[in-house]
């Protein structure tokens, strides 16, 4: 059987931590910046890990 290929949008989006959890941005930080609020926008610019339901998932996408 071939070797699972790795999805190109997640491999730009997702990155691992030495500890195994995977790294991600916030949506809703691109455009249409006006109508949010300063505190909505700061909030959004941290970066997070993805949710235990999607894990495995994500990790299907990178071929893990």
């Amino acid at each position: 059987m071939p070797k699972m290929k790795t999805v190109s949008s997640a491999k730009k989006r997702f990155t691992l931590t030495a500890t195994g959890k995977i790294k991600r941005k916030h949506a809703f930080k691109r455009h249409i910046l006006t109508k949010k609020t300063t505190k909505q926008k700061r909030n959004l610019t941290h970066i997070t890990t993805v949710a235990v339901a999607d894990i495995k998932a994500v990790k299907t996408m990178l071929a893990m």
